[in-house]
């Protein structure tokens, strides 16, 4: 009995290290590793099961910085190709991830992507953003293929409000609208959500504030995160567009108050810059958008701070 206490006691400290290793290392989970590490997305998920009222996913767009924008929609085979060819120019990239363009769980690109990602690069970790509808019933799929870390945009824990925020979703074989909708998603994202931290995912949190809707409900939805052992929340402010195109967006004070508000409950993210789903480098110094002398530039830049950081 005593040698299997130890090697549970063995399993559990390893299974720390590396979450603290993969916190570390990745960039939207900690502020310091933003400046060292970065992230390649794999637009590899054109559709979406759910319509919100603030999204208009584009295709070959190269003058927008936001999530749902890529220049093109990659095949599983293509994307294994261009992370071998984006990993081995920028070794300083430890994540790779599907963001979309639409909603990687409901597509089944999304898992043959990580396995052929997995089966090549082992050590790297593997992210996904989901809006969550899916996200309970792709669990296994997530475990099997290896994802540590899990971002669910989740905008209210109140039907009345989400309702608000999105036009439809699509679930089972049906479509549905009003409050019945937001009442399916808000209940799968928090089933998801707990069923991911149960299995020791690192789950993020993203919350697109819309002044006038849930600008004031936010802070509830961190007080409910908190309670399923969510890492981190980010805060994310409204880019009017689609049906939310006339809106007002939240000041920069605005959505400071917010986030203000609900650190008590959840680590704030604070260093987000809304990435493309094709984005890949640092946050903020996103390399599919530059020419190849900048790229080249950075990656020297790269080098050098790898070497004095060997050094020191």
């Amino acid at each position: 009995m005593e040698t299997e206490n130890a090697n549970v006691c063995e399993i559990e400290i390893s299974r720390d290290d590396e979450i603290k290793r993969v916190i570390a290392q990745h960039p939207c989970y900690s502020k310091e590793a933003q400046h060292k590490f970065g992230r390649i997305h794999l637009a590899v998920a054109p559709k979406c099961n759910i319509q919100c009222n603030y999204c208009d996913r584009k295709f070959d767009c190269v003058n927008e910085s936001r999530p749902g924008v890529t220049s093109q929609v990659l095949t599983p085979q293509e994307a294994l190709e261009k992370t071998i060819q984006v990993l081995k120019e920028y070794p300083y990239i430890k994540v790779v991830g599907v963001a979309g363009p639409g909603d990687p769980l409901a597509n089944d690109e999304t898992f043959e992507t990580l396995e052929l990602i997995k089966k090549e690069f082992p050590d790297v970790t593997l992210c996904l953003s989901t809006n969550g509808l899916a996200l309970p019933q792709r669990m296994p799929d997530l475990l099997r293929t290896g994802v540590t870390t899990l971002t669910v945009t989740m905008n209210a824990i109140d039907p009345q409000i989400e309702a608000q925020l999105i036009n439809h979703v699509s679930y089972k074989g049906k479509v549905y609208r009003g409050t019945e909708a937001a009442a399916i998603l808000i209940e799968n994202q928090l089933e998801g959500i707990r069923l991911a931290v149960e299995a020791g995912l690192v789950v993020k949190v993203n919350t697109v504030m819309v002044p006038g809707i849930n600008d004031k409900h936010i802070v509830e939805v961190a007080k409910k995160i908190n309670e399923l052992g969510v890492f981190i929340m980010n805060v994310m402010p409204l880019i009017c567009q689609a049906k939310f195109a006339d809106m007002e967006p939240p000041s920069p004070a605005e959505r400071k108050a917010v986030q203000s508000q609900c650190e008590p409950y959840v680590q704030q993210m604070r260093h987000c810059r809304q990435c493309r789903s094709d984005a890949f480098g640092l946050i903020g110094q996103d390399l599919s958008q530059m020419s190849e002398e900048r790229r080249k530039t950075i990656k020297l830049e790269m080098k050098k701070k790898s070497d004095s950081s060997d050094e020191a």
